[in-house]
């Protein structure tokens, strides 16, 4: 399955949605009392907050980006109030502006894409020595050498592409943008809400810089803005792993049990399991019993008549119907087990893959692959004057499962039905 099937634009609606609101407010000209105040003390609040979230569970990388992005905050928040203030820059302001529009989108583009690999704690490490070593230099060189390094830093390099409307040095523009195909690629490679909003956040770093001595709020909101969306990625992804079995993608044990407790008077659920699993695992191997609760989950994840199905554990899913009745939902179940059953899964051997995809075509016109077919059998059941519970409907489900299995496998039955019904059920389908 190809990587760009993961990709899912949920991954950067919640950034989206928070680096479009910050741009609006920041793009106002005078924000209420409140705002002013909530965003004045926010990135600090943010910084304190999300980076304690992300030290006690590990995620240095987003650690140290809200560092980075805290620091250049308040470096240029010195700046700006001294603007407002006096209404004249101050004499270093263009020095630390240009520092700052570098040295921002390359800690973030370095920290963003630099992944825990090692120990946690050598990792942090790694990541604070490289931060004060940049910084040292940079901070050095500012107090020995400003006039050389603000010429340095404003030298116009490339004339040819020097355009109207480009606010930062020129060196800056390269680094936004190998700081954005780093993260595009990397999102790409491993899709998850995390990356997309490092991506937009590198946007707004983008869109904040030149803004910041012409907007008055620009600064401030911008900077909660980023900051923000990545301590809701975090959330995110703690959430995913929390509800959502990652093998499948469907949501998991916790998530379903979460919906039984809000599931109405009329309710069927129907309890799933992949027939000969175990055996099949042992004669392929794991990484093709994979493939197949993938493929099972995803038929499972296109049941009809208002379903939705979760994984249970090992091969078991759980599919819940709220509002229906067994009669309405045994025609959806019985379409995804047909679909199911059709399908022809190839498999190959991982020691001969193809070096590019001219080599697969070839290969796959000149010898087929192993191909294997999957069959599941199901439990249904519903809600009852004898099964007045979630807990006891997914017992009896479990009891028509494995009346399915006795009765051969590849089929369904609801709870109560005889096994002759079974058989013509079957071969109705």
């Amino acid at each position: 399955m190809s990587r760009f099937a993961a990709v899912r634009f949920s991954h950067f609606l919640p950034s989206l949605l928070l680096l479009g609101g910050g741009m609006l407010l920041a793009s106002l000209s005078a924000l209420s009392e409140f705002f002013t105040s909530l965003f004045n003390v926010l990135p600090t609040l943010l910084l304190l907050l999300g980076g304690a979230f992300c030290l006690v569970y590990g995620r240095q990388r987003e650690l140290f980006l809200l560092l980075v992005l805290y620091s250049g905050y308040f470096l240029l928040d010195i700046q700006v109030d001294h603007f407002r203030e006096k209404a004249q820059v101050r004499a270093d302001a263009a020095l630390v502006f240009h520092l700052c529009s570098l040295l921002l989108p390359l800690f973030y583009g370095l920290y963003a894409a630099w992944q825990e690999r090692t120990h946690l704690l050598q990792d942090l490490v790694a990541r604070a020595a490289v931060l004060l070593a940049v910084g040292a230099v940079a901070l050095g060189l500012a107090r020995r050498f400003p006039e050389a390094l603000l010429q340095w830093l404003a030298q116009v390099r490339w004339p040819a592409l020097q355009l109207e409307g480009l606010s930062l040095v020129q060196l800056a523009y390269p680094v936004f943008l190998l700081g954005f195909v780093l993260l595009l690629v990397q999102y790409l490679r491993a899709p998850r809400p995390l990356h997309a909003a490092q991506l937009l956040g590198l946007c707004g770093l983008l869109w904040m810089l030149p803004q910041t001595f012409i907007l008055p709020h620009a600064l401030h909101v911008m900077s909660s803005q980023i900051m923000l969306m990545l301590v809701v990625a975090v959330a995110h992804e703690a959430y995913q792993m929390a509800f959502r079995d990652e093998l499948t993608g469907l949501p998991g044990r916790r998530a379903l049990n979460e919906r039984l407790q809000r599931l109405g008077r009329n309710y069927v659920i129907a309890m799933a399991d992949v027939d000969h699993f175990k055996k099949f695992n042992d004669s392929h191997g794991h990484d093709v019993g994979d493939q197949v609760l993938r493929l099972v989950a995803s038929q499972l994840r296109k049941i009809g008549g208002g379903g939705k199905a979760y994984r249970y554990g090992g091969e078991e899913f759980t599919l819940v119907f709220p509002g229906k009745s067994v009669e309405e939902c045994i025609p959806h179940l019985e379409q995804v087990r047909e679909a199911i059953e059709h399908y022809r899964l190839q498999l190959r051997d991982k020691q001969q893959r193809p070096r590019d995809d001219k080599q697969g075509r070839q290969r796959r016109a000149g010898a087929a692959a192993t191909q294997v077919s999957v069959t599941i059998s199901m439990g249904v059941a519903e809600r009852s004057a004898e099964h007045g519970s979630p807990e006891q409907v997914i017992k009896a489900a479990d009891q028509a499962l494995y009346g399915a299995k006795s009765a051969g496998r590849n089929c369904i039955r609801s709870h109560g039905q005889r096994r002759g019904a079974v058989k013509l059920a079957r071969a109705r389908g």
